[in-house]
């Protein structure tokens, strides 16, 4: 038998979130009370836009506090909303300037009014106050009726009356007249009655939500206004999501490439998140992993699904799953908003979204696509098609882009309604020219209309074409390297990769950024699906021979010219595949000479290999930057003879056992992902790769030891080691990598032991992942020197004995995780780790002595193990909210009836759960 969860509860002044609890909805006129049922009584005042806080909350403690307060900071915790918190302020007689600005600095402003309300002067002059603010600055006031009757409030009667006549006796009868007008004006407004509700939980997440939706109504309006007719786009929409349905939609946003359908659905986002328990914008799937047509290959899916869990959970991204179920365990019960962003295969709603009963009640799936056939096969029936704009709002558009306001310049009024007229009404031509004119005077577009109207069929390749050729001969050459190659990269990768063929990169970039032919948003290099095809279009029309053209980007083509022996030529710079099976010549890659970039993402069919070669292998150019090739069916690299020009190395799931028998200069290696290449033994050819940044060797299973040699990395930022499973230990020289951002060492099952240098690597770590260590003996004293670190996990180490003092150096420490560190006897003592907030002790089961290493946790887990006695000093740590331990007799001599009235701690016997063990 197991008894869970002894909540330990911080009575601070924070239960002003208390409001979050209260009961249903009353609206008072006059001496008319009206009940309405628990929907939002959205009142329509303007709240002061300036403000420190969302929510001013007004509160007589020794009524709510317990009651209230932890549920409260969960559900606003959860929605966003700040509130003013006064711990820092000590109650004395009168209101001072402090709290007068936090209440004229907050936007709502939430009066609990409860039984012993007006006992507190304190209260009734923050009333006053708040009132005041409500008639001078509009701020928005929410009463809350607590077990009181809003009548009684309004006059002073009943047993709310008898409270307030004790509170006024020595008072003047002016303050005693100020007091009383502002609880009978309080009284009259639009509120909440706790007994309109008898489902507590059901109440707080209402009045949670009614009040994320007025801070958000309340925000002003300049976001909406920077999208021309969004805000009528906003307001169909809504109709068709109907969000005021408990039920669960799907709905479709819907039209042509360029159109708007992704600044439509992310405004949309920004508008409802905060109504749903979790949400996530999940952008551009179509990138994510595009499986082969009519495919339905399970670890597409998987991959897809684990992508969605990962980002909608907030968990890290390699969160593995090992079913299509989980999503629908984990989400039935949660009320969550999905924004799948571009989708083109129906595989992916299959991924992430089969069903509405896999999401919880008042859920709302949106997808955008250019595809109507993928959102009816399935069954989406509520669809929005995005229409083009009308002419008042297509030039709008075009102003904004090219003056930075809606209307034209004086003088250019002729000028802005002809490219309009000739551009079209495709918000995506509008944005391109917009962007191509701005900051010319008259003249010059006078000079560029002949040339536009020359080169415009009407087509939106056409206006796109326009853009184009108004690049420089080298930002055009730039163009069609993202257009064929480079689309949806790191910015830092695309810079290394081309910054031998282009001088300036980054300008260049930023140059196409402002002619808005690609967006750099959050270090990526995206460019839009017209602009791509546009790109490819016109590297096809330089050769009718596909061999003979810069780039080999389509399917079909790359495999004819890859079949054929002398198809290729010195011509080609870049070569992408992206398919189920490929056949691949003898001699396919001899006359590319000068091929730079090779991208063959080459799928398994079945399990059996996909890569056929005839003949031997034909060595591939010494000019080569960029290699990637999934499932290489080779065990050496021995075609790539010369790879001193190398930047990148990726070869997912390849049959590599080594890299190259001999040592070969890698001075330019940069990026080397190996991962899940499972018969990799010998790393040792990386020693001559200086400049290496990122090396991810996760799932090298029968990888034994990492060179010495790696200590010459001394640039190296990520290094993931996960999934090695034969790895026995790590070199001493890892110390050298003092750039190191991440370090994932998980799974490494025959880890014995850590260098002591490994102090020096992980200087700057913020997460370090050691969980399923097995064989982990211990962590070296220099694992103290990891004074950034915010996130530390041993969980499932086994053999874990001990850890070293000197984590008490880990000051940034924010969750410790020791689940099932079955050999751990103790924790170090005398340390304080002050940002320490999660502790996870779960089955440790020869921990006997209760850990106190920290006294600001939150959250601590101790079932499982040999703790049967919690100190009494626990009582005294302000943070704590959850304690969970095993059921022991000797839990009775922890003081509960001792401390259960403190005001700092809180014991609810009736909450404990228990089931058998």
């Amino acid at each position: 038998m197991y008894l869970y969860l002894l909540p330990v509860i911080v009575a601070t002044p924070l239960c002003s979130r208390i409001f979050s609890f209260v009961y249903a909805k009353f609206k008072v006129q006059e001496n008319k009370i009206i009940a309405s049922s628990p929907s939002s009584p959205s009142p329509k005042s303007t709240l002061p836009r300036n403000c420190i806080h969302d929510v001013f909350p007004s509160f007589h403690g020794a009524d709510v506090r317990k009651s209230f307060l932890s549920h409260l900071l969960k559900e606003f915790g959860i929605k966003g909303i700040n509130l003013f918190i006064d711990n820092e302020i000590t109650r004395g007689e009168f209101i001072g300037p402090e709290l007068k600005k936090a209440i004229q600095g907050s936007r709502i402003a939430i009066v609990l009014l409860s039984k012993r309300y007006a006992s507190s002067s304190w209260c009734l002059d923050e009333l006053v106050e708040i009132m005041k603010c409500k008639e001078e600055l509009s701020q928005t006031v929410m009463p809350v009726f607590y077990e009181v009757d809003p009548s009684d409030v309004k006059k002073q009667a009943g047993d709310f009356g008898k409270v307030f006549k004790k509170t006024c006796k020595g008072k003047t009868n002016e303050v005693i007249v100020k007091w009383s007008q502002a609880l009978a004006k309080v009284a009259t407004l639009a509120g909440y009655h706790s007994k309109n509700w008898d489902n507590e939980a059901k109440m707080i997440e209402d009045v949670a939500t009614d009040v994320a939706k007025m801070l958000f109504n309340s925000t002003p309006s300049r976001y909406l206004d920077e999208f021309i007719g969004m805000e009528a786009h906003m307001n169909k929409i809504l109709r068709v999501l109907r969000t005021d349905l408990d039920e669960v939609r799907m709905i479709g946003i819907w039209g042509p490439a360029g159109i708007g359908k992704t600044t439509i659905a992310r405004c949309l986002f920004n508008q409802l998140s905060h109504s749903f328990q979790y949400s996530v914008f999940m952008m551009n799937v179509k990138a994510m992993y595009t499986p082969p047509i009519c495919s339905d290959d399970h670890n597409v899916k998987l991959h897809l699904q684990q992508k969605l869990l990962s980002q909608l959970l907030n968990q890290k991204e390699d969160l593995e799953i090992s079913h299509l179920g989980v999503a629908q365990e984990r989400l039935n019960d949660k009320k969550v908003l999905v924004v799948l962003d571009n989708v083109d295969r129906l595989v992916q709603l299959e991924a992430m979204a089969k069903e509405t009963l896999w999401f919880g009640h008042g859920s709302r799936i949106i997808v955008t696509t250019q595809d109507r056939k993928i959102l009816k096969a399935h069954g989406i029936t509520d669809i929005y098609k995005v229409d083009f704009p009308s002419n008042r709002e297509a030039i709008q558009m075009f102003c904004m882009y090219a003056f930075g306001k809606k209307s034209p310049e004086d003088g250019f009024e002729k000028l802005v309604w002809e490219v309009t007229r000739l551009v079209g009404k495709l918000p995506l031509g509008l944005r391109v020219m917009g962007s191509h004119f701005r900051g010319m005077s008259k003249q010059e577009w006078e000079n560029e209309l002949p040339e536009l109207w020359r080169c415009l069929d009407g087509e939106i390749e056409s206006i796109l074409m326009f853009g184009y050729n108004a690049l420089s001969q080298e930002n055009k050459d730039l163009f069609l390297h993202i257009a064929c190659f480079f689309n949806n990269e790191w910015k830092d990768k695309v810079v290394e990769h081309l910054s031998t063929r282009f001088s300036n990169m980054r300008q260049r970039l930023n140059v196409l950024a402002d002619k808005s032919l690609i967006s750099l948003k959050r270090g990526d290099v995206i460019m839009h699906d017209l602009l791509v095809q546009l790109g490819r279009d016109i590297v096809r029309k330089q050769s009718s021979e596909p061999g003979q053209r810069q780039f080999l980007v389509d399917k079909r083509e790359t495999c004819e010219v890859l079949a054929d022996d002398a198809a290729g030529s010195r011509s080609v710079i870049g070569v992408m595949f992206d398919g189920h099976e490929i056949n691949v010549s003898e001699r396919a890659f001899e006359g590319m000479s000068n091929l730079q970039f090779l991208r063959l993402e080459v799928e398994r069919a079945g399990g059996g290999d996909a890569f056929h070669l005839f003949g031997g292998q034909s060595n591939l150019s010494r000019k080569l930057r960029l290699l990637k090739w999934r499932f290489f069916p080779m065990t050496c690299l021995n075609c790539i003879p010369n790879p001193e020009l190398l930047v990148e190395l990726s070869m997912h799931g390849s049959k590599l056992e080594k890299l190259w028998e001999r040592t070969k200069p890698l001075s330019n290696l940069k990026w080397v992902d190996l991962a899940h290449s499972k018969n990799l033994k010998d790393v040792f050819s990386l020693s001559t790769a200086t400049s290496l940044q990122e090396l991810n060797l996760r799932g090298c299973s029968s990888l034994v030891e990492l060179p010495s040699s790696i200590g010459n990395a001394i640039h190296l930022k990520k290094l993931n080691l996960s999934g090695c499973s034969s790895l026995v230990e790590l070199p001493s020289s890892i110390g050298n990598a003092t750039n190191l951002q991440f370090l994932s060492l998980s799974s490494c099952s025959s880890l014995v032991e850590l260098p002591s240098s490994i102090g020096n690597a992980i200087r700057n770590l913020k997460e370090l992942d050691f969980s399923r260590c097995s064989s982990l003996v211990g962590v070296p004293s220099s694992i103290g020197n990891a004074t950034n670190l915010k996130r530390l996990d041993f969980r499932r180490c086994s053999s874990l004995v001990e850890l070293p003092a000197s984590i008490g150096n880990l000051h940034k420490l924010y969750s410790l995780t020791l689940k099932e560190c079955r050999k751990l006897e103790v924790l170090p003592v005398n340390i304080n780790l002050k940002s320490l907030r999660t502790l996870d002790l779960t089955d440790c089961s020869l921990m006997q002595s209760f850990p106190e290493i920290s006294t600001n946790i939150k959250y601590m887990y101790l079932t499982g193990t040999a703790i049967k006695q919690v100190p009494s000093s626990i009582s005294l740590w302000p943070r704590l909210i959850d304690l969970h331990m095993s059921y022991s007799e000797n839990l009775k001599d922890f003081g509960y009836e001792q401390h259960r009235n403190t005001r700092d701690f809180s014991l609810d016997q009736e909450n404990l759960s228990s089931s058998s063990g």
